[in-house]
């Protein structure tokens, strides 16, 4: 098995047409079909139902598809950080975030750093809470901002602040003419839409517990990788969803947002770094932090 094959598939998967695929590989469609049955035979496995169209993946070929990305997205990996390894004279610079912390304050940060220290090489990458766990312990990145309390011995991690939750509704939906907070109560009886489906436990399992703690069960759960398709199930009214209120400011079309009348309905903004690192980065990063939460009148921790 070869990582061209790899790479053929997950843009057939992709595209769901033969066609399309070829197009966007620059390869004719006749030796990338026949890579994909290559493929298939050493698996001994079919992944492509080929006679429907758009063609439809398998069981096989979904399981597949999902772990050929993801030794793809480690090979890249793999090839950043041997690049930066090889690299001498520059300092490196790598930060793991969850996707919902980019409509906060972390993008200041950032940007803050960059400013003080213009000759640093920064990286980011999104990766889940606990894939931020993995990725300090094996050095792949110097610090996370993630959601999830996770204890490990080998990792210290700080509360920045407790995010308010707000209702995600579709446009259309009754409870968007209330000005006032919702109650989750007025949201029990809808479909919820949670997200990310996996690894768990997650930001939907945070969500689920608010919910089970007041004795509410949701009609129906939809869950789905990643924050945009939870929107865009919104606006396709097939649900309602728990969001960060920092997402309000990603004004979709066909989705509206309230806040939440609830006590616990928050979610925590966690710093991670790997235990006892005297890295002076990091430092300056929780200071620039600390800078940017009193400009704004946020407590630290709260």
């Amino acid at each position: 098995m070869e990582l061209r094959q790899l790479r053929y598939f997950v843009a057939v998967a992709r595209e769901r047409n033969f066609t399309r695929a070829a197009e966007l590989l620059h390869i004719a469609q006749p030796p990338l079909s026949r890579q994909i049955q290559q493929l298939e035979e050493e698996l001994g496995a079919i992944l492509v139902e080929r006679g429907s169209r758009p063609i439809r993946l398998t069981d096989a070929g979904r399981l597949f598809y999902e772990q050929a990305v993801q030794v793809l997205e480690r090979v890249e990996e793999i090839k950043l950080m041997t690049r930066r390894a090889h690299e001498a004279g520059r300092l490196h610079f790598s930060i793991g975030f969850v996707g919902s912390t980019l409509y906060g304050y972390l993008p200041e940060v950032i940007r803050s750093y960059r400013a003080a220290r213009p000759t640093v090489d920064i990286t980011l990458l999104e990766l889940t809470t606990l894939e931020q766990i993995a990725a300090l312990k094996e050095g792949r990145i110097d610090v996370g901002f993630g959601r999830i309390p996770f204890e490990d011995p080998k990792i210290e991690r700080q509360v920045l602040r407790n995010e308010k939750l707000c209702a995600a509704l579709p446009a259309s939906h009754p409870l968007q003419a209330r000005r006032r907070p919702l109650r989750l109560a007025e949201l029990a009886n809808e479909p919820l839409v949670v997200y990310p489906k996996a690894p768990r436990p997650s930001y939907a399992d945070q969500v689920l517990a608010l919910f089970r703690a007041r004795d509410l069960k949701p009609s129906m759960i939809h869950e789905v990788r990643e924050l945009q398709t939870a929107l865009g199930l919104v606006a396709a009214e097939t649900g309602v969803c728990l969001v960060p209120a920092g997402v309000e400011r990603l004004r979709r079309d066909n989705v509206v947002y309230r806040h939440l009348d609830e006590d616990q309905a928050f979610s925590p903004i966690i710093f991670s770094t790997r235990k006892d690192d005297p890295s002076p980065e990091i430092e300056l990063i929780l200071s620039l932090i600390h800078e940017i939460y009193r400009r704004e009148g946020i407590i630290l921790g709260k």
